[in-house]
């Protein structure tokens, strides 16, 4: 089944319906008022796409930690987010060095995905110190939302609205306005 739309970005009028968006995170969310706004993105985002946050184990970061040590710990995250990418995912990873968008052009970005029969992104923020060489080989596309830092728990809310801001530019709705 397809949605039949007029995009806003000028691609074709049919998105997959069955697209499928995953969010490798790594630590977890304590604050209410982070968690009430990704439940709330996450509902949202159900019309238009299968929704799915994981979740790993962030390791704990010694203060002053040597170069060797930051790399240890990245590698070590990295396998726990690796062991849960498909290979059929096409992996967007978050990173201050990548590819900064406007929010009509990520839109475009997730509909040519589509379009172009890629139906599972896999997105992935790192943690504090980053993320292993790995996880960024494994990368499709680096996409950056800042050339700030900002906290993980905070770029999820955001990522999240900025994925929704998508499909209603896509759909052609007001809300990006």
């Amino acid at each position: 089944m397809a949605l039949k739309k007029k995009p806003v970005t000028g691609m074709k009028d049919v998105m997959p319906a069955e697209m499928e968006i995953r969010d490798y995170v790594l630590g977890k969310i304590k604050e209410t008022y982070f968690t009430g706004a990704i439940k709330e993105y996450s509902k949202r985002l159900g019309r238009y796409c299968k929704l799915e946050i994981l979740e790993a184990a962030d390791e704990k970061t010694p203060d002053m930690a040597s170069e060797t040590v930051e790399r240890q710990i990245r590698q070590k995250e990295g396998e726990r987010i690796l062991r849960y990418i498909k290979d059929d995912a096409y992996v967007l990873t978050l990173e201050i060095s990548g590819k900064m968008l406007d929010s009509v052009e990520f839109a475009k970005k997730i509909e040519t995905l589509g379009v172009q029969g890629k139906s599972h992104l896999t997105f992935v923020i790192g943690g504090s110190i980053g993320l292993g060489e790995e996880v960024l080989k494994r990368s499709d596309y680096a996409l950056s939302f800042s050339k700030m830092t900002f906290p993980h728990q905070l770029m999820r809310v955001i990522l999240l609205e900025q994925i929704y801001r998508g499909y209603r530019i896509i759909e052609g709705a007001p809300y990006h306005k």
